[in-house]
């Protein structure tokens, strides 16, 4: 067979046109993911600054440094509160949220629309315009709470409420993405289920433990997991806002990967190195959940 006809078989296979469509999307990948997730870890081998001179390769130096700085830590624990805090309070506005909009009707919609705006700001739009609203001198949130008597209240350089105010932030910008694949859901939800648990007295709200988180379990699995792998990346609110002060309070692990490599450490080595523990974080957990989530699937 010549090499122009083995060439038109190999094409005349479905499963080989599959091939070339999904080869654009494998290109990408490989391109601005898998390489830089290489050269990233081959770079966290190095003591190197940002414009790479004098690079030395100290092996898994930077790693046994990471382990002793106690700014690593605190950038993990930050992190991690962050997290934690943050994720669970967003999926439960977000779900109650929805479950209020998501008959259609028209003032229902405009309230979706109100939801999703936050989404479409830009994080760093969103911390400053927080950032006045909570001035210590001029906020508007301080004004009222003068009026009432209370005094001295400084929300973004308290080393006590800041990260909580930082959290309160970032579920507000959002909220609302998750609001919306929560009303998709549970729009798909089947209407005789509901009908069928009216005429068995069931009450709106025990329909909707026992009806409708059951069946949007997926989705619940999904933006669980989407948005735990976001809070875990948080930077940008947290940078625009206190710069991860007062006393590191608020550094996360990010924000403490940029001042390493960029800010005044210029250490891009060892900053590479730290944003390995959080990628080997992120994937642990994602793994973790995935493989949960799809067991509970099967079963």
């Amino acid at each position: 067979m010549k090499l122009g006809e083995r060439f038109r078989a190999f094409w005349n296979k479905p499963s080989h046109i599959a091939y070339l469509f999904i080869a654009p999307v494998m290109i990408l990948l490989v391109t601005f993911s898998i390489i830089p997730m290489i050269a990233s870890f081959f770079l966290s081998t190095f003591d190197a600054d940002i414009f790479l001179k004098d690079i030395k390769f100290i092996g898994l130096g930077n790693y046994q440094e990471a382990l002793q700085d106690p700014r690593f830590w605190n950038g993990l624990w930050v992190t991690v509160k962050f997290a934690v805090v943050e994720v669970p309070i967003q999926m439960v506005v977000a779900m109650i949220l929805a479950a209020l909009v998501t008959k259609n009707s028209v003032q229902n919609k405009i309230f979706r629309g109100i939801y999703f705006l936050p989404i479409i700001c830009s994080a760093t739009a969103v911390a400053i315009m927080w950032r006045m609203f909570l001035h210590s001198s001029v906020g508007i949130f301080t004004y009222f709470l003068e009026l009432m008597g209370i005094r001295g209240v400084n929300f973004l350089n308290s080393p006590d409420i800041t990260i909580y105010v930082i959290i309160f932030m970032s579920v507000w910008k959002t909220f609302g993405i998750s609001t919306i694949i929560f009303v998709s859901a549970m729009q798909n939800v089947p209407k005789d289920l509901y009908e069928a648990a009216d005429l068995d007295g069931c009450s709106k709200i025990k329909q909707f433990f026992k009806i409708t988180i059951p069946i949007i379990m997926p989705t619940f699995s999904f933006i669980l997991i989407t948005r735990l792998i976001g809070s875990l990346q948080v930077f940008d609110i947290i940078f625009t806002t206190t710069g991860g002060g007062p006393n590191y309070t608020t550094e996360s692990l990010v924000t403490y990967v940029y001042t390493r490599a960029f800010s005044t450490q210029n250490r891009l080595g060892y900053a590479t190195a730290l944003s390995e523990f959080l990628f080997g974080l992120i994937l642990v957990l994602t793994v973790i959940m995935y493989g949960k989530m799809f067991k509970n699937k099967n079963n």
